[in-house]
């Protein structure tokens, strides 16, 4: 096992390195956000209005709400890479690692947008009913010829596998060993609980995952983004040199206490970004999947609501974790137990502790971190299943989610060292497939999001006025019809022209 966990560390550091997905990461964000022309900025307050407040469109089709796409999305989003993934890369880059998150974040907004753009145009209706889309679709449906298919099936394989790792096990493991450390509760006990929790919500699918989402992903962010704010208020008067810190040190490269001297600036990017797709998926491709199943009357719209998804966890959630573990030094201590610089695992949590009263602050980081978790492994299930329907069939979705549910308790029980890399590399592999499909679709992308917007600048048309000025745009009628654009299937009779890529 320790062979196999190096070797998929090997790996992930060579896709997650400065060659590979670092570089097409950063530059399909910024080629988006260029050909969108800088949508992410322009259109972020009306987005969150949308979706956050407005929350669904009357009349539209699909399983879930705006918001509880959104909700879902944010599950699967907020995890452990809040807390433990920017402990990560500010314990090995530094604080300037912090600034190449901001900026994965920011230029991932655009990919957002555009992957959950692509999720809802392509999506179709499965065997029971229910709206099924992304990568595993839109790239075969959008890109015609073998290149399409091989893409769409190469992402829905590294999904399906991914989904066992990053979005099960390695979130129940993070789960019980939290438990574990600051209740003493057993890591079994915890596993059952989590299995059981898990079943409960899973066997119901999408429209139960998203009734429970709605509600609990909105007070799980808001408990843990008040204790940060705490935390902030009291060390106000430090925050300007941490941001200053955290600007210089993008630039100059640092290290920690217990790591390499003169960490180069490639470390901090290096950790920053990887971490930050870490966080939030940009990029990914899996909240697309989400966003494919919301009632919404056009896909431009459902692609903003989700946009917002990566401003949240990234500027707000991520910001708030690295701030706190910055303003109170916590990324610069050491274990007295071990004379070595804190580990990731223990430095958000110490540095919570520094900075509340008494000594619950580590409680604090335990119960958030159980919260973000389990959100993530319910939204993940749904990744996951919507992958093996795209492999095998609808038939297969009701097993996988009662085998789904049931290797939590394998990850809550098992030493996982490997499948912590193992889930790195395959997060990698989902990537590389659709950040090439969304570059060859930009075209498109960026047409459609153009007439839309110039129809509805402001995000309030009704059903009634999109119908208006969609009306005989290529593909609408099809949409509109529930069909899939672009998949060449019969209807009526007819075959249905594919959309051309622009």
């Amino acid at each position: 096992m320790d062979a196999l966990a190096t070797t998929l560390g090997d790996i992930s550091s060579v896709i997650w390195g400065p060659f590979v997905l670092i570089p097409l990461l950063l530059g399909t964000g910024l080629y988006l956000t260029i050909r969108l022309g800088g949508l992410q900025f322009i259109k972020l307050a009306a987005s969150l209005r949308l979706g956050l407040l407005k929350r669904k469109d009357p009349g539209a089709e699909g399983d879930i709400s705006q918001f509880q796409a959104l909700t879902t999305a944010l599950a699967a989003t907020v995890g452990t890479g809040n807390i433990v993934g920017v402990a990560t890369a500010i314990g090995i880059g530094g604080p300037g690692a912090l600034f190449w998150m901001w900026v994965t974040g920011l230029l991932g907004m655009a990919s957002k947008y555009s992957e959950a753009f692509l999720g809802v145009r392509y999506r179709g209706t499965d065997t029971a009913g229910e709206k099924s889309g992304g990568p595993q679709y839109y790239l075969e449906r959008g890109i015609k010829g073998p290149l399409g298919k091989f893409l769409a099936l190469f992402f829905a394989i590294a999904a399906t596998l991914a989904c066992f790792g990053i979005g099960n096990m390695t979130q129940g493991n993070s789960i019980a060993a939290n438990m574990e450390n600051s209740f003493n509760v057993a890591p079994w006990v915890t596993g059952l609980v989590l299995t059981v929790l898990a079943m409960a919500v899973l066997v119901g699918g999408i429209k139960s995952i998203g009734k429970v989402t709605a509600g609990f992903v909105p007070v799980m962010i808001i408990f843990y983004v008040a204790a940060a704010l705490y935390i902030l208020i009291v060390n106000v008067a430090d925050i300007p040199a941490a941001f200053a810190q955290i600007f210089t040190d993008a630039f100059t490269g640092t290290s920690a206490v217990g790591g390499f001297a003169g960490s180069a600036i490639i470390i901090a990017v290096q950790f920053g970004v990887a971490r930050g797709i870490f966080s939030n998926e940009s990029g990914m491709g899996s909240a697309a999947i989400a966003a494919a199943a919301a009632q919404t009357t056009h896909p431009v719209r459902q692609g903003l609501v989700s946009m917002t998804q990566t401003f949240i966890d990234t500027i707000i959630v991520v910001t708030c974790t690295g701030l706190v573990i910055i303003t109170t030094g916590a990324w610069n201590q050491i274990d007295p137990e071990t004379g070595e610089q804190l580990s990731a695992a223990l430095m958000t949590g110490q540095a919570f502790t520094y900075g509340l009263p008494g000594q619950w602050g580590h409680w604090i980081v335990t119960l958030g971190l159980v919260m973000f978790a389990f959100s993530t492994i319910l939204g993940w299930s749904y990744y996951g299943e919507r992958n093996i329907e795209r492999l095998i069939g609808r038939g297969a979705v009701m097993p996988f989610r009662v085998v789904f549910s049931l290797i939590v308790f394998v990850g809550c029980t098992t030493e996982l060292t490997a499948v912590w890399n193992f889930s790195d590399m395959m997060n990698g592999l989902m990537a590389l497939p659709n950040l090439i499909g969304l570059l060859i679709m930009s075209g498109l992308i960026a047409r459609e999001t153009k007439w839309y917007l110039k129809n509805d600048p402001k995000l309030e048309a009704d059903k009634a006025q999109i119908e208006d000025f969609m009306a005989g745009r290529k593909g609408w009628a099809e949409w509109k019809a529930g069909d899939v654009i672009g998949s060449s299937h019969k209807r009526g009779g007819e075959v249905q022209e594919p959309d051309p890529i622009r």
